[in-house]
């Protein structure tokens, strides 16, 4: 770093660690960080990165630097969602970024056309530039997740998710994805992507392990600086010319090792956060990305977010990283002494922008600024960090770029989904899937025969590319929403008939004329983040359709194909079983046909393409190996990492094991479910209301509550500890309750929520319906949040509650994405 200040302070805790202790030297501060937050940067590998400092940029930052006002430096380090401010904001506040977060878009219409985008950029530029006062105009820079394509942008081309492309081992198909989403991106007028992940997942159950390469980490870092490359160009040629937008390599570090929970805390060495976590950095960096996005989540205990040792002593001091380092949604509020609106610490401890989303971003203003004028912040931290997004904006261009709408890509919507695009993307579905099995060479099938296409998937463009697409949790779509995009059916059903046979698509599998082969498509349904999260790798648990689809065409004598549609290895024995064929295709995206292209054989026989994909991920023989990598101990998977058959190389594949491992899992997203509530809570009741147990799908698997009128009675779930339920309030997600309505009510039923102060919205609209029917609720989570309830320390997620009497039945209270359709806080 180039400022004393801030390095003093960081050479001080270096020196003295977290409990003011002298830190341990040499090996033995290996072994002190198993248990400790403090990194030793000597212990870390110094980079030599491609992308050198230029001195006419930085004489120009010095410029720029002696004109600027501490309001202006201050509003540099402000990023706030677009859903949170608006264009004429910017006249004033002069903030360095602005975001759409995960369901944000122009109009508060996700679905929104090109256009709008580039037109509503347009709007915050203009805002941001227009000064009169002398002092330096300093253009806004907008930050959007392009994680797999363009995919915010109806009519993009979204390629498969990172899984997948894992699996592909072709570094050099990853630069040509990030130069086409680059494109597609940079057609919007929006010059920075969010991406890419390089995350080393160890615990499958994790929401977001699709957006990880492998759980090796030398497959994550032979793709980061590729991915990079393809995103901004490359160091020394076409780097951040245009078409290219900003990269961001993310998140710093050790989001993959946090046992499978969302946010969680990675208990690991320095010595495995180092070799295992950080590899992506060490092709990233050295590809000159531009900015770097610290983790929510924690290593032995301390937010990496405030983790000084890390993001000045690792990142910038001993790596040499001059980009600055954006944080997540709103992830310094989770810094200890911080909130979402006031956190010096994470300025200080090296964090350079602020993620802010949410109405109180005048607030983080307000407060970053009196901490910069009483030193809080000392001005030589506050210059180091506007030093970096200004070399940032220098470095891409952003000052000579000019309004959005007048850059060179900008508006030639025609790159969306363009055909070249489109064929990288087909070329990616077909180097990612991974055939597990081929009992009696069942593929390729011959292009000339009757072919039944079954399974939810099999025509949903929305299931097959996950999370992350056109909406954050990736539902809520249809295929009409993916204008370019083809679906596995439509793709298979093209390329039966070029060969003169015959497909059709019947979604459970039902037919009038018996085919020759039946291809079942299904998997998981998309979600994003810790919507993803789960108990066990088993496939699910509760509905069991799809296994008796498969086992039903097999009893028939049918050839069965399993397309399996997954964000990560799962256990599905039983599946594998009931199918002769089975692909693991994970998260595609909208190139349907590229799986046609390998299933389907040439008119001759002979296959078209042949199966090029290896496992990035070891495959799970029993549903409890969460934690299942090569490199530890009695390492026993299903099908190891790099497995793949191939037409020319195949096996036969035994009977698996179907046995189910003794006692109960906890889903980590649940608050009652299968007729208890999760470890940590109970339920109680109170006033006259009576409980039992009822059966839905198993015994006793429900709680019914006959409210008996006559005086205000209560069901709630009461948690031992406040659980934190921030994050999920600032998204679009909801509490959901599973109910059946036995008696209707006579009174106004409420659902409430307590954390500090109780909140509720009337339900007694929902609870009219049918008798006896099953239904679900969804109560968007920010109706408790703005009605005051305390997100971050909620003592009772779930109340119901009436005066009269009401006869209601509950099979699951969780916090997930609503279905589609519209929520509202409450109806009366």
């Amino acid at each position: 770093m180039s400022n004393g200040l801030a390095a003093l302070a960081v050479a001080t805790v270096l020196a003295t660690g977290a409990a003011g202790q002298q830190a341990p030297k040499g090996s033995d501060a290996r072994a002190s960080a198993a248990s400790s937050a403090l990194a030793h940067p000597d212990l870390w590998p110094k980079l030599q990165l491609r992308r050198q400092r230029d001195p006419k940029i930085e004489a120009r930052i010095d410029a720029l630097l002696s004109r600027m006002s501490i309001e202006d430096k201050v509003g540099q380090l402000i990023q706030v969602d677009i859903a949170s401010i608006t264009p004429k904001d910017l006249e004033t506040y002069k903030l360095g970024s602005i975001l759409n977060g995960g369901n944000s878009a122009p109009n508060n219409d996700e679905f929104a056309p090109a256009p709008e985008w580039l037109k509503l950029f347009d709007a915050y530029w203009d805002a941001s530039v227009k000064r009169s006062d002398g002092r330096p105009v300093v253009p806004v820079i907008w930050g959007t997740d392009a994680v797999h394509g363009a995919n915010n942008i109806v009519g993009a081309t979204l390629f498969p998710h990172n899984i997948g492309l894992g699996a592909a081992r072709d570094p050099e198909l990853i630069r040509k994805i990030g130069a086409a989403t680059a494109a597609e991106t940079a057609a919007t007028g929006i010059d920075w992507s969010f991406a890419p992940t390089v995350a080393v997942v160890q615990d499958d159950r994790w929401g977001r392990t699709y957006e990880s390469y492998s759980e090796d980490p030398a497959i994550v870092e032979a793709y980061a600086g590729k991915m990079v490359e393809g995103i901004q160009g490359t160091v020394g040629g076409d780097f951040m010319r245009p078409g290219h937008v900003i990269s961001s390599i993310k998140h710093f570090l050790g989001d993959g090792g946090t046992g499978g929970r969302d946010q969680g805390d990675t208990r690991v060495s320095e010595e495995v956060l180092r070799d295992v976590h950080a590899a992506g950095y060490r092709s990233g960096l050295v590809a000159g990305a531009l900015t770097v996005m610290p983790s929510f989540s924690s290593w032995n205990g301390t937010k990496m977010t405030g983790n000084a040792s890390l993001l000045t002593g690792v990142l910038k001091q001993r790596m040499g990283f001059d980009g600055f380092a954006i944080g997540d949604w709103n992830a310094h509020g989770q810094v200890p002494g911080c909130t979402n609106e006031d956190c010096a610490a994470a300025i200080n401890a090296g964090l350079d922008m602020f993620m802010y989303s949410g109405a109180k971003w005048k607030e983080l203003y307000a407060n970053t600024l009196r901490e910069a004028r009483d030193g809080t912040i000392p001005a030589a931290r506050l210059d180091d960090a506007v030093r970096r997004i200004l070399r940032v904006k220098l470095l891409a261009g952003t000052f000579e770029a000019g309004r959005p709408s007048s850059r060179p890509y900008s508006g030639r919507f025609e790159l969306l989904g363009a055909p070249d695009h489109r064929a990288i993307a087909r070329q990616a579905v077909r180097e990612s899937l991974v055939l597990l099995k081929n009992n009696g060479s069942v593929l390729p099938l011959k292009p000339g025969a009757n072919i039944l296409v079954a399974g939810r998937g099999a025509d949903d463009i929305g299931q097959q590319s996950g999370g992350w697409s056109i909406t954050w949790q990736g539902t809520g779509v249809t295929n009409a929403n993916f204008p370019n995009g083809q679906s596995i059916w439509s793709g298979i059903d093209a390329a039966v008939r070029a060969g003169g046979g015959k497909a059709t698509l019947t979604a459970d599998g039902r037919y009038a004329t018996r085919p020759d082969a039946a291809i079942v498509v299904f998997g998981e349904t998309p979600y994003a983040e810790f919507t993803g999260d789960r108990p066990t790798l088993e496939y699910s648990p509760e509905d069991k359709s799809d296994l008796a689809l498969l086992k039903r065409l097999k009893a028939a004598g049918i050839p069965v194909v399993a397309v399996f549609l997954s964000g990560r290895p799962l256990w599905v024995n039983a599946e594998i079983n009931a199918a002769d064929a089975f692909v693991a295709a994970f998260l595609p995206g909208t190139e349907g046909g590229g799986i046609a292209d390998v299933l389907i054989a040439r008119p001759d026989g002979k296959p078209r393409y042949d199966f090029h994909g290896t496992l990035s991920y070891s495959w799970p023989k029993r549903l409890d190996q969460y934690v299942l990598n090569r490199r530890d101990p009695g390492y026993d998977p299903l099908f190891p990492i790099g497995y793949g058959l191939t037409y020319a190389k195949g096996a036969q594949l035994p009977v698996l094991s179907e046995t189910r491992p003794a006692g109960g899992v906890v889903d980590q997203n649940a608050l009652f479910v299968r007729g208890r509530v999760v470890a940590g809570a109970r339920l109680a009741t109170a006033g006259p209301v009576r409980q039992t147990r009822v059966d839905r799908n198993a015994q006793e698997d429900s709680l019914r509550f006959a409210f008996a009128g006559g005086g205000d009675a209560r069901v709630m779930i009461e948690e031992s500890r406040g659980i934190d339920l921030t994050r999920e309030s600032n998204g679009q997600l909801s509490l959901l309750l599973d109910y059946r309505v036995t008696q209707a009510p006579t009174a106004e039923v409420t659902l409430g929520m307590e954390g500090g102060k109780p909140a509720s919205v009337p339900i007694t609209g929902a609870l009219r319906g049918e008798l006896g029917a099953w239904r679900q609720l969804a109560v968007p989570l920010h109706c408790f949040a703005d009605a005051g309830v305390a997100m971050g320390q909620v003592t009772r997620p779930w109340i119901v509650a009436t005066s009269g009497r009401l006869g209601l039945d509950i099979s699951s209270v969780r916090v997930a994405s609503a279905p589609p359709g519209p929520v509202s806080c409450g109806t009366r």
